[in-house]
């Protein structure tokens, strides 16, 4: 029996993509969830105006994370894809504004 799909909602709106990766990778509604209200790390998204966010699942010895990216409108958020990556990834480098550099040099 296959789960079922979730439903968008006043805060959320699910993709037809997001909604099949979910199934592909075994994730939960309730997991992704959980992932937007507390997420271990925040990285840009690939995609232009996209979040990507992580969190670790799995095991001591067998380590596993569980990525989410969405995009914000308006006051929701829409859940673009969902993917679990084998292993730990790499952190990318988080780019700082010019302004903030220029901040931190007159201080």
């Amino acid at each position: 029996m296959f789960p079922k799909y979730p439903k968008s909602d006043s805060r959320i709106i699910w993709t037809r993509h997001a909604k099949q990766k979910m199934r592909q990778y075994q994730l939960s509604e309730s997991r992704l969830r959980r992932l937007l209200v507390r997420p271990v790390r925040i990285e840009e998204g690939i995609a232009p105006g996209t979040i990507a966010i992580m969190a670790t699942a799995g095991s001591k010895n067998r380590p596993t994370e569980v990525w989410l990216m969405y995009e914000k409108v308006d006051e929701k958020k829409k859940i673009i894809t969902a993917w679990r990556y084998p292993g730990k990834s790499p952190v990318r480098e988080v780019p700082i504004p010019e302004e903030e550099i220029a901040n931190l040099k007159l201080a």
